[in-house]
């Protein structure tokens, strides 16, 4: 009987994070009437200067081609500040970016990503500062309507849509991000949003807060800024466009890294101490945020339990063939270009790498502060 328990409440669990939570987020909003709607209306921009911050560790293949995009922006030019943070590159990133027209170039020692942001912010003092990655090429109008969105009442945070690109490696995060957005769109409409992106986000100056070097500021800001009374939001028209890893073996090793520090953002630095959320908000970071990362054990008890129960009928085992059919067409999906199995080759992958980044950081001791590209995200 407690194995039953166990394994049941192991799939159920599994089954809540990835739909139906997003299925509980779309009758929640939509009975409450709190979909978020303002990103389709067009923005009317007020003279708001604003300092657009690009992190850079040697991206000499991109950066002319990035401060190139900044410029187009139709944000008033008299009012953007285009800023490249260098993270102690040892190429030419430095000196392509003042080529290319960069009003501020700053040549900083290797601190890590969050370093170089927060030596950038103290640098500059628009009321305004936006931030994105040497590689995430924003849409022209992304900027007004970001800014647009940082006027409502109480949104001290907005995230822009990161639309990905590549994969032909077989790489499926583009169907992950467009699931994602969805999720994120509704929970900008309750309570907020549990993550950003770093390709394309900005905040309040007065709202921004200098992160430990360890932590990333995509899933830091959001709960941080919630916790001290703003509101970070989500702003679907505000568009970069970026490469992804080609390969499933270049994603995992991507999120790897991205999962290292996972466990101290939600316990060392608090993401699951619900003082300071709203209940809706609580409710969204247990069931998105925690839901999400403990997948890999829900899935290690599942089958444990389920191999246990073989021998008390036949709904057992065809559970354990189901879940003994998703791991072989994980393994397929490494070598068969057939779509079902290359999105179960995906999901297997990237729920390991949850794992694995914990086994990282136990082994460790500690979160790097630098980071590296995946090869063909240039």
């Amino acid at each position: 009987m407690a194995l039953e328990i166990i394994f049941w409440l192991s799939v159920c669990l599994i089954v809540y994070a990835h739909l139906g939570y997003p299925l509980v987020l779309l009758a929640v909003t939509s009975l409450l009437g709190t979909r978020d709607r303002l990103g389709l209306r067009a923005p009317a921009v007020e003279p708001t200067p604003v300092d657009l911050i690009i992190a850079a560790h040697d991206e000499e293949k991109v950066i002319e081609r990035k401060v190139a995009n900044a410029l187009a922006l139709t944000y008033p030019s008299e009012l953007l500040r285009i800023v490249v943070a260098s993270d102690g590159s040892t190429d030419r990133t430095v000196e392509l970016a003042r080529a290319a027209g960069a009003d501020l170039v700053l040549d900083l020692p290797r601190g890590g990503k969050v370093a170089a942001l927060n030596e950038a912010v103290r640098q500059t003092n628009a009321p305004v500062v936006a931030f994105s990655d040497a590689n995430s090429f924003w849409h022209a109008d992304a900027m007004e309507r970001l800014v647009a969105r940082l006027r409502g009442r109480g949104v001290h945070y907005v995230c822009g849509q990161v639309r990905v690109s590549g994969g032909q490696g077989g790489n499926q995060e583009g169907l992950y991000w467009r699931y994602e957005m969805a999720v994120r769109e509704m929970e900008s409409g309750l309570a907020g949003i549990t993550a950003g992106n770093g390709g394309i986000y900005a905040v309040r100056r007065e709202a921004y807060l200098e992160l430990d070097p360890s932590r990333g500021q995509d899933i830091g800001f959001p709960f941080e800024i919630t916790k001290r009374g703003g509101r970070a939001v989500y702003e679907p028209t505000a568009i970069a466009e970026e490469r992804m890893a080609p390969t499933v073996e270049g994603e995992f090793k991507r999120k790897r890294r991205m999962m290292w520090g996972l466990w101290d953002v939600m316990l060392k630095w608090g993401m699951l101490r619900p003082r300071g959320y709203s209940p809706a908000y609580a409710f969204e970071i247990y069931s998105h945020r925690l839901g999400r990362y403990l997948t890999p054990w829900l899935h290690l008890v599942a089958l444990v339990t389920n191999a246990a129960l073989l021998g008390q009928g036949g709904l057992y085992v065809v559970t354990m063939v189901l879940q003994l059919g998703l791991l072989l067409a994980a393994a397929l999906g490494r070598f068969v270009p057939f779509l079902p199995f290359r999105i179960a080759y995906y999901y297997v992958t990237v729920t390991a790498s949850i794992a694995v980044g914990l086994f990282d950081r136990i082994r460790a001791g500690r979160v790097p502060i630098g980071w590296e590209k995946v090869e063909g995200t240039r």
